[in-house]
């Protein structure tokens, strides 16, 4: 096959490709769809969490009732959610740190405290108590919560799931919190 050959190939493929992307602009704006700025439908009881860069942002926009938000989780669920985070944490009393520290007892204790574990500067920085409403923002979005944080998980976007792993980290612990 000699180059002409070639050429006319790879340039039938452009056309091809060329052809299809202009087709999917036209119709984008031939049939131009506009957005409701209101959802057609209202679900009782179910509130959108917004995440903002910031976490005094999002503190101050959002108020979580958190007894709510904890009574819609259950430990089951809770455990089998805790499984995305057991690829890097352990929750065991006389557990070892692995990528991530050891999570037992972890709501309650202050941030960044685990003595064998080397957290990032931000974390330790944050230092505040994990609390119930500490632990369920955090969880939506780490890095968005805690910049510098070398915690690369993407988060919990579901309540139930958060409410769960909550409930789940609380209970793995010597003296598990009183719920709020």
């Amino acid at each position: 096959m000699d180059s002409f050959e070639i050429n006319k190939i790879i340039a039938a493929i452009l056309l091809t490709v060329l052809i299809v992307i202009g087709i999917g602009k036209f119709t984008d704006i031939l049939f131009h769809v506009e957005k409701p700025k209101e959802s057609a439908y209202k679900i009782d009881g179910l509130e959108a969490t917004s995440v903002s860069a910031k976490p005094e942002e999002n503190k101050k926009e959002e108020e979580v009732d958190i007894t709510q938000l904890l009574a819609m989780g259950d430990l089951v669920h809770g455990q089998k959610v805790f499984k995305k985070c057991s690829a890097c944490h352990m929750i065991a009393s006389d557990g070892k740190n692995m990528i991530g520290p050891n999570l037992w007892s972890v709501i309650g204790r202050q941030a960044g405290s685990v003595k064998d574990y080397k957290y990032s500067k931000a974390m330790i920085a944050y230092g505040k108590e994990w609390s119930f409403e500490e632990m369920n923002a955090y969880l939506i979005k780490p890095q968005a919560y805690i910049k510098g944080t070398k915690m690369a998980f993407a988060g919990l976007r579901k309540e139930k799931d958060r409410a769960s792993v909550i409930l789940y980290m609380n209970s793995k612990s010597s003296s598990p919190k009183p719920l709020p």
